[in-house]
């Protein structure tokens, strides 16, 4: 907030400079014009006039009330030049220019003092002393009544301007702040979603398939291999207890180091060894070697994975093929095989696995999914993922 307030007052002295150099040089401006044949004989007043407007000019930039209350004064002392002997205010002209200086360019001070209220209340004295100098120079004119008036309506207008322009620039940073605090709390609200998406796929793809193929007496699978894959289950839950925010590194293992790159040939070696310790054996063709960004390579390789051991879970069938292309702009990985296959209508695409293990982490990365499959006739599952 304290910045906020900072903010306010810079833009509401900004505007009793702008304001203020406005009235002050077409005050001047008139008074020339009105004394054009005899310029010198206000030359006193013309000068401080202009040196006003010089003052306003540092207003702009002043941190304190120390230039408005400088520029005041300076204003008054030229109000009070006009009472000097041979400086009487008599036509109308002149009248007038001399009643737009106090009813305009002076009270272009106010909205640097309604960044507080209680300043504002100074106001009305320095109100009251600029109508008596303004009154008595031009009292000659014969023209009391619409000096008084003139006044009176232009300090009226430019103070009810300044509350107005301060009460809405105050409205206007609170209703910003607020906005900040709710982006700030959305934005933790999509980081925690992404997180709990993130563990949810993690455990999907290692301990709950770990489990699973405990339930069935891991049928299929090599008793070692079994033990490995359990132990980097348990590994993985440990890091999770301790706060750790685990990264993939490879299919079936994880680490909490990331790096930039990686290859992607040597990394599917680890997924094909893998799998052929769990009983699925997978035929690779293609591109061997490719190399993607790590976020990228993780989020294939998991989907790739995950894509192998819904084959070796409901297929039926003991052998998949992958085969792996690349182009200038992607990599895509086609993971077939000839099991039972499944009606894609009668299947819940809200399924944990298909969801967020294959098709949601694809396309975090922008890539994107396409399924293939019918009853008896196989599965063909694409992945594509930009370089």
């Amino acid at each position: 907030m304290a910045r906020t307030e900072r903010e306010r007052r810079k833009l509401l002295t900004r505007a009793s400079r702008s304001l203020g150099l406005l009235f002050t040089g077409a005050s001047l401006l008139s008074l020339l014009v009105a004394v054009l044949d005899e310029p010198a004989v206000l030359w006193p007043s013309l000068s401080l006039m202009a040196a006003t407007g010089v003052a306003f000019y540092f207003v702009g930039g002043s941190r304190t009330q120390a230039w408005p209350l400088f520029t005041y004064v300076i204003a008054l002392l030229a109000l009070g030049a006009f009472l000097a002997p041979g400086q009487a205010v008599s036509s109308v002209a002149a009248t007038s220019a001399v009643t737009f200086f106090a009813s305009t360019a002076i009270p272009s001070l106010i909205p640097t003092l309604a960044s507080s209220g209680r300043l504002l209340w100074l106001v009305l004295p320095a109100y009251v002393l600029v109508l008596g100098l303004a009154v008595a120079a031009t009292w000659p004119s014969g023209r009391g009544v619409f000096v008084i008036a003139s006044i009176l309506v232009g300090w009226l207008s430019l103070f009810v301007c300044a509350v107005w322009l301060s009460g809405s620039l105050r409205r206007a940073f609170v209703g910003m702040a607020r906005l900040g605090r709710a982006h700030a709390l959305e934005r933790q609200s999509s980081e925690f979603e992404a997180q709990r998406r993130q563990g949810a796929r993690l455990l999907h793809d290692t301990v709950l398939a770990t489990l699973t193929l405990l339930a069935h007496s891991g049928i299929g699978a090599d008793p070692d291999a079994l033990r490995h894959q359990a132990a980097e289950d348990a590994r993985l839950l440990r890091q999770l207890r301790l706060g750790g925010t685990p990264m993939p590194r490879s299919s079936g293992g994880y680490t909490l180091e990331r790096v930039e790159t990686g290859e992607l040939g040597h990394t599917l070696e680890s997924v094909k060894q893998r799998f052929g310790r769990m009983g699925l054996q997978v035929s690779w063709h293609g591109t061997g070697q490719i190399l993607l960004p790590s976020h990228v390579l993780d989020a294939f390789l998991l989907s790739l994975s995950e894509c192998l051991e819904n084959v070796r879970r409901h297929a039926q069938v003991g052998t998949a093929d992958v085969t792996i292309t690349e182009d200038d702009l992607s990599v895509r990985a086609m993971v077939t095989d000839a099991g039972v296959g499944f009606d894609l209508d009668s299947v819940d695409v809200g399924r944990l696995g298909l969801a967020e293990s294959v098709i949601a982490r694809v396309r975090d990365v922008g890539g994107k999914v396409r399924l293939f499959s019918s009853p008896g006739s196989g599965t063909t599952v694409v992945l594509e993922v930009p370089k």
